[in-house]
């Protein structure tokens, strides 16, 4: 798994083996009031989130049904699968256990 940290300056960098690695150039002053920081963690967020569309499919599910096993809206998972929101919170937690072990949490959550 990838980390990245966003540093106080707009820089992103990856962490690895105890070692900060640019991956974003440094902003300007300019740029920097162009682009704001929730902005940019949401990018951060996009990258390292496992698609929706990728899950579901490997699934072998309609969006309807995606929907219907995770108790959520079908216009939820369409937002995820468009860009338009991203996962958070107990949502994005439970689609990275669904990107492991699918059936494991498909099971699990037929039972409740």
């Amino acid at each position: 798994m990838q980390r990245l940290r966003l540093k106080a300056d707009g820089r992103i960098v990856e962490l690895r083996d105890g070692q900060e690695f640019p991956l974003a150039p440094v902003m300007t002053a300019s740029s920097r009031a162009t682009v704001s920081t929730a902005s940019l963690a949401a990018s951060i967020e996009v990258e390292t989130m496992p698609a929706v569309r990728d899950l579901r499919r490997r699934a072998c599910l309609t969006q309807m049904e995606f929907a219907s096993r995770l108790g959520v809206p079908v216009e939820t998972i369409r937002n995820w699968e468009q860009g338009k929101r991203v996962p958070r919170g107990p949502a994005r937690a439970l689609l990275a256990v669904i990107a492991h072990a699918p059936e494991t949490v498909f099971s699990a959550l037929a039972k409740s």
